[in-house]
């Protein structure tokens, strides 16, 4: 088994009264993606900034790569590209010169910073315009020329801190298509996300931070599961009928739903319990007006574990 690439044990920051993190572990295995789910002032970014070198945490422990955040910072910086929530590329610059200066700030020559920054444009479907000022860019544009800039060097290692955040939906399409490929060839990547349709796209695994502490970890369909599994949902004519479906059910833990002309029933044995709750319906003369089976979804679960969206 490889190691993992990144090791986050007890993480504890505080800035002056908040405490961002209150011991925060967590693990992320290579060539893998980590969710970091949370709301708003939940820690997420605190982290990534620890892990990131950006600040020191006051205690606990970190490793990305193998290189200790506090005793190896250097080495960490080496191993790691960074895209943050907005873009952090020059926009008087061509998306070109961008990355050509880049890769020049990072000791890389002349001949080889140029080459990499052509793999990149064509890699991220830039090279079209290559030769603009990025002022000129979609935003679309600006958060893929972002990403490229992150992989400049080939880390092995990429922090995405909500990097599809204001994208419209066919650009965030295209960034998770373009996250996906370099998943594909290795690269091990920790996202911070708004998104929960993001995280469920994409990563491996989720951990949900909630007022700096870790409230849940699994995949998304561990997750999903916590809440309960799949429900059979029936839609009747009036919340009249509703009662009346929810009353006969009730040894079914049968409950009136959020609508209510609806009923939800726990579908615990799956299509048995379908054919046993539609054959008591129909046996008691009571017309169902449609049948819809219901899993829960990653916002259910978020809404469920922090009690608030993110």
């Amino acid at each position: 088994m490889t190691s993992p690439a990144i090791v986050a044990e007890g993480l504890v920051k505080h800035f002056g009264d908040v405490h961002a993190l209150r011991g925060v572990s967590f693990e992320v295995g290579s060539g893998t993606v980590l969710g970091l789910l949370g709301p708003n002032g939940a820690g997420k970014t605190t982290a990534v900034r620890i892990l990131t070198t950006i600040i020191v945490p006051d205690s606990g422990r970190a490793v990305v790569a193998g290189h200790d955040v506090v005793a190896s910072p250097q080495s960490v910086r080496r191993s790691i590209g960074l895209a943050g929530q907005y873009a952090a590329v020059d926009e008087n610059l061509t998306g070109r010169e961008n990355l050509v200066l880049i890769g020049r700030l990072n000791h890389m020559g002349t001949a080889a910073s140029r080459q990499r920054a052509v793999e990149l444009l064509d890699q991220f479907h830039l090279t079209d315009a290559a030769g603009r000022p990025v002022r000129t860019y979609s935003g679309g544009m600006r958060r893929r020329l972002d990403l490229a800039a992150a992989l400049v060097t080939h880390p092995p290692v990429l922090l995405l801190d909500e990097p599809t955040t204001g994208l419209d939906p066919a650009s965030r399409q295209d960034l998770w298509d373009v996250i996906g490929s370099l998943v594909a060839d290795g690269t091990t990547v920790l996202l911070t996300t708004q998104y929960l349709e993001e995280a469920d796209r994409l990563a491996d695994r989720i951990v949900v931070i909630d007022h700096g502490t870790v409230a849940a970890e699994g995949t998304s369909t561990e997750l999903k599961a916590r809440i309960g599994g799949i429900s059979a949902v029936l839609s009747l004519t009036d919340a009249s009928v509703a009662s009346r479906v929810a009353d006969l059910l009730v040894d079914s833990h049968a409950v009136i739903g959020a609508d209510d002309s609806t009923v939800v029933v726990p579908a615990r044995n799956g299509a048995a319990t379908v054919r046993d709750v539609l054959n008591r319906v129909d046996a008691a003369g009571i017309e169902i007006v449609r049948l819809d089976m219901h899993e829960p979804t990653l916002d259910e679960v978020f809404l469920t574990l922090t009690g608030s969206r993110s």
